[in-house]
């Protein structure tokens, strides 16, 4: 079978499950995962290069969908409220880790990024869980937490591959460059040539000459993200955040981010989030498991307390839809068990966290969201 065969399978069968999923109220992306899990099963000889190569396709789709949901205003507002409470929930989630991983070293540090991690595609699924008055803020907090997890896992690699306290600075100014220099053009175009480039926008005649723009954009960043070390979804990202309805108007912002949903979540959401299933190689004990439930209770009423509210229930589907974990999990636990930054257990727990995470959450926010 050629890789069309294997990717309409995937895709069937992700969509199926995805819908029935959905009809019990439960995120699809659960069924897209167990999609993956089954199809690794039953389909040893996947042809993993190819597929690899559409499931990072559609990580860079899900990173630019989730930067055309918000402006750069909005992460400044949202920000303020998630910086801290990220660094809070980093610092717990470092203490937890700490006792299994001999120590604070590489590992724990690696283990605590992925442990408070909130992915932004999921979240933007959970939505309608914790209402879009707490939307911003959660967003905010799933894009610190996964451009924060990227970047320590590049400067990790980095380190356990040269031993060079030279090497890790020089990365992390070129990194603090690449999003300043981002940002600042950013501000330019919105202070200086908002005008000329916002009337450029809006005289394209067709939806698909600004789509084709922004992917021009998207890949444009994400090459000059990668090339400097950071990971490729990091300015795909940051093109999402520039393409905004300012520039190129409501109406036809509205369009093109219909045809970017379309595109992520028809064609290659599915088979990133199947292929992160297909990957999955964690071993399974109960001791993982109850360590896992004790991070998990541990994150939720952590976040929970961070995001209070006067009403309790309110609070909670704050605090487990931004303890979701995320697929973004998977990824960074695979690299850094390949670099030999993660040992077994501790690859097994980031890996069962990330898919436990999801499910749990979108249940107990299934559940209490009835109740509302």
């Amino acid at each position: 079978m050629n890789i069309i065969g294997y990717v309409f399978i995937i895709i069937a069968i992700a969509r199926l499950f995805a819908e029935f999923f959905e009809r019990f109220g439960l995120p699809g992306f659960i069924g897209e995962i167990i999609t993956g899990l089954l199809v690794g099963l039953m389909m040893p000889n996947l042809p993993r290069e190819e597929l690899n190569l559409l499931a990072e396709f559609g990580f860079f789709f899900l990173m630019v969908y989730a930067g055309l949901e918000l402006t750069p205003e909005e992460v400044h507002y949202g920000g303020k409220k998630a910086l801290p409470i990220y660094i809070i929930t980093y610092l717990f989630m470092l203490l937890v880790s700490t006792p299994f991983t001999n120590g604070i070293n590489m590992e724990s540090l690696l283990v605590a990024s992925i442990l408070s991690i909130a992915s932004a595609p999921l979240v933007l699924r959970f939505s309608r869980f914790f209402g879009n008055e707490f939307l911003h803020v959660a967003l905010s907090y799933a894009v610190i937490s996964e451009i924060s997890a990227l970047v320590l896992l590049y400067l990790l690699t980095n380190f356990y591959l040269h031993h060079s306290y030279y090497e890790i600075a020089l990365e992390l100014i070129k990194d603090i460059l690449f999003l300043g220099v981002v940002l600042g053009v950013n501000y330019v175009i919105e202070i200086k040539h908002k005008v000329m480039i916002t009337k450029f926008l809006r005289s394209l005649k067709s939806d698909e000459a600004v789509f084709g723009l922004l992917m021009i954009v998207a890949t444009s960043l994400a090459l000059l993200s990668e090339s400097i070390g950071l990971h490729f979804s990091v300015g795909a990202f940051f093109a999402g955040l520039i393409i905004h309805s300012d520039l190129v108007g409501t109406k036809q912002f509205k369009r093109v981010q219909t045809i970017v949903s379309g595109v992520t979540y028809g064609i290659f959401a599915p088979i990133f989030l199947a292929w992160r299933g297909i990957n999955f190689r964690a071993e399974f004990s109960l001791d993982i498991f109850y360590f896992f439930i004790f991070v998990y209770i541990v994150r939720v009423l952590l976040t929970s307390g961070l995001t209070w509210t006067d009403h309790v229930k309110a609070s909670l589907l704050r605090g487990t839809g931004i303890a979701s974990f995320g697929v973004l999990g998977l990824l960074i636990g695979e690299l850094g068990f390949e670099y030999g930054i993660l040992g077994e257990h501790m690859y097994a727990l980031v890996s069962i966290a990330s898919i436990f995470g999801i499910f749990i959450s979108a249940l107990i926010a299934r559940m209490l969201s009835k109740e509302e």
